[in-house]
């Protein structure tokens, strides 16, 4: 099991705009198809910045989970277009995370 950790840059001044649609869009779409999104942040100390968590069981889960949600139609034609323009795509970091043994994320 890990965590994927994302942390993306907004377009300048667009933070407020990408939050409200990550919330009302983007997380529920990819928990209907099974996506375990776990944490969404915005940084404190970056006006544009914004981090979020999801949980996999493992690798081929995360696999099957990216081809039903970058792979879907809505995601395609409506929503990351959207994403795209809400986004600075090259500053986005990704790491993945295992949780040590004493971890409550266990």
């Amino acid at each position: 099991m890990y965590y994927e950790i994302r942390r993306y840059q907004a377009r300048p001044g667009r933070r407020e705009e990408w939050v409200r649609y990550m919330e009302d869009v983007v997380i529920p779409f990819q928990a209907s198809l099974g996506m375990d999104v776990t944490a969404s942040f915005v940084d404190a100390q970056d006006e544009d910045g914004y981090v979020w968590m999801r949980r996999f069981e493992n690798e081929a889960r995360s696999e099957a989970l990216y081809a039903a949600v970058y792979q879907h139609d809505r995601w395609r034609n409506e929503i990351g277009p959207v994403v795209h323009d809400l986004l600075i795509p090259e500053e986005s970091v990704v790491t993945h995370a295992v949780p040590t043994p004493a971890s409550p994320l266990r």
